[in-house]
């Protein structure tokens, strides 16, 4: 008999995703099956753990159909990141255009407020698909069923307890205290049973665990098959172990890392800043060490959304963002086209041929070599090694200003000079990091999690007229949610 999985919602599920009435006053979703879930084939198991990955992207309605309303139709981490960070604005032209939207430049937003729904859905979604496959892989009597090579369950068991980690750091830097899932649920009762929130201290603490046991079943090579190098590989649970230590601010463990991911000796910066991006160059260069595999013409869809959006006149730069680049520094052509009003980075390409595309190739990318050298950097500055901190981010300075620009030129001499590695200004030090990391990673959605855990975001964000208050350090949960728990799940403060 054949296995049917119906994924009816998954924690705290979006409201009105499903036509089951049920669900709508359930605080968590189910998965449910026409089978014993102890007896599934090979493929089930292994296609379990790639749909996992599917809540990383940005294509079109993963979950749900075109669920505007309700935050849905992509995952929102430009949203939530890169707009509420004031580098970006919906549109290059502002209309009343999913003005809920707009509400994250201006902090004018409700708990209600489809973003939020549609982050916390993607996140719980991806973690739910996680516990399915952890259940699976670790179910002896399913193992001897199926027959896999122990190489191959080790491998699969160590992407998806990294992906599991990744989807809770998500979580729980948006919404603090968050519910913990660490199996699948198999009716109402259980689901009303976890529907509360535990402490964010133990969600860090599930996420480091979760590292610790994929880091060892993963393979010590670049990638973890070459056959698709999309995969998670050692060297991406290093690194997020490392942004794990870096966002608790335990400096010693963030050099440790890094340097853990240093002898491995697969990533350096690439010569040209915009290889990362090019989709031409995928897997082919030598920064990238986690990103999500957008590919054209797949069934079921797997092409970047984001590109869609852009044929509709959104995600465009703010002025502020644009003044915080220096002269001639190429990384801002890379970025955006003010032009052409054209955000390069996220179309993979110098020109225009996937703006409007929903089905572009071009790979959202989480982890590149840049980001873990400013880690480092930071990690120095906060360590006291101030001239290696500094050294850090000359380092990459020096391949911003060394890459040809989007024009086809060769910046002009004096751009991007070094920064003084004799400085023993703290301040100054860190204030140059701050604006390396801005405009390196520009509409990377690092930027609001950075302000955040800097304590910078309030007097950035109202510097810039935003009315950022306190409580915006960390977002409401999803009202509906709150809602549908029956007061279990607790709203954060002053929503």
């Amino acid at each position: 008999m054949k296995l049917i999985y119906k994924i009816l919602a998954v924690l705290v599920m979006i409201t009105g995703i499903s036509c089951k009435k049920e669900l709508d006053k359930a605080p968590i979703g189910l998965i449910t099956s026409n089978q014993d879930e102890t007896d599934p084939k090979l493929n089930i198991v292994v296609s379990s753990v790639s749909s996992s990955y599917r809540l990383l992207s940005s294509t079109l309605n993963i979950i749900g159909q075109w669920g505007w309303d309700d935050g849905t139709v992509l995952r929102n981490d430009f949203i939530l990141q890169d707009i509420a960070s004031g580098d970006m604005q919906k549109k290059w032209n502002p209309d009343g255009d999913q003005a809920w939207m707009d509400q994250f430049s201006k902090f004018n937003f409700t708990a209600s407020n489809g973003g939020f729904n549609g982050q916390w859905s993607y996140d719980f979604e991806g973690i739910a698909r996680c516990n399915r496959s952890i259940n699976y892989l670790t179910d002896a009597t399913v193992i001897a069923k199926i027959g896999i090579d122990g190489a191959l369950k080790n491998r699969l068991l160590g992407e998806v307890y990294f992906l599991r980690a990744f989807y809770y750091f998500d979580l729980v830097n948006n919404f603090g205290d968050v519910p913990l899932l660490l199996k699948p649920l198999k009716d109402f009762s259980e689901a009303y049973e976890v529907a509360k929130r535990v402490p964010k201290e133990q969600v860090w603490a599930q996420i480091s665990a979760d590292l610790a046991l994929a880091k060892p079943l993963l393979p010590g090579t670049k990638y973890t098959d070459n056959a698709e190098k999309w995969r998670v590989s050692k060297g991406a649970a290093i690194a997020l172990q490392a942004k794990v230590a870096l966002y608790n601010k335990r400096w010693p463990d963030v050099l440790a890392s890094i340097a853990e991911l240093e002898n491995l000796s697969f990533y350096s910066l690439n010569t040209n800043y915009f290889d990362s991006f090019d989709v031409t160059k995928e897997f082919n260069d030598n920064e990238v060490i986690f990103a999500y595999d957008h590919q054209s013409a797949k069934t079921p869809a797997m092409g970047n959304g984001l590109c869609a959006l852009a044929g509709w006149g959104f995600i465009a730069p703010t002025t502020n963002f644009i003044n915080a680049f220096e002269a001639n520094d190429p990384r801002l052509g890379y970025t955006v086209n003010e032009q052409s009003q054209s955000v390069y980075k996220i179309f993979g390409a110098l020109n225009d041929s996937n703006k409007g595309n929903e089905d572009a190739a071009s790979n959202k990318i989480y982890i590149r070599w840049a980001d873990v050298l400013l880690w480092k950097a930071e990690a120095l500055l906060e360590t006291g090694a101030y001239p290696a901190a500094i050294g850090a981010i000359n380092t990459v300075r020096a391949r911003a200003r060394n890459s040809v620009t989007a024009n086809g030129s060769l910046p002009p001499a004096g751009t991007l000079p070094d920064r003084n590695v004799a400085s023993t200004d703290r301040v100054q030090i860190k204030d140059w990091l701050v604006k390396e990391r801005r405009v390196e990673l520009g509409f990377e959605s690092q930027r609001f999690n950075d302000l955040k855990r800097w304590g910078m975001a309030k007097d950035f964000l109202q510097s810039v007229g935003v009315n950022f208050q306190d409580r915006h350090y960390v977002y409401p949960i999803p009202q509906g949610e709150v809602d549908k728990s029956g007061g279990t799940i607790i709203q954060n403060p002053n929503y």
